[in-house]
């Protein structure tokens, strides 16, 4: 790209520009003045859509990162709750111990 790169507005943007610039006109300004006001207008507009869609890109971009990350994440979370589903049954073998001893204690106490 070259630094001074021609930005060609449509149409619908020049006529939207010309407009402005007669709105703003001046009285005894030449129609050549305000030709050249439009113009300026022209590129302002079409340099701000420009912008608009880098922007637009942009955020698209993030959006699809944000979405790969949760996707690496919901992949993480499946190995999270297998790892809790363990630590449930850790607490049943003590209380199991417990039992078992009591039940062999009162057997040979009685």
């Amino acid at each position: 790209m070259s630094k001074k790169q021609e930005i060609k507005p449509s149409q619908r943007t020049q006529e939207e520009a010309m407009e402005i610039a007669k709105a703003t006109q001046r009285p005894g300004q030449k129609k050549a003045e305000t030709q050249l006001i439009a113009q300026g207008i022209e590129k302002g507009i079409a340099l701000y859509k420009k912008q608009q869609k880098a922007k637009a890109r942009a955020a698209d971009k993030a959006k699809k990162q944000e979405a790969k990350s949760k996707a690496k994440l919901e992949d993480k979370i499946p190995e999270a709750l297998t790892e809790t589903k363990t630590e449930t049954k850790a607490p049943l073998l003590p209380w199991g111990l417990l039992i078992a001893s009591w039940i062999v204690f009162l057997f040979f106490y009685f």
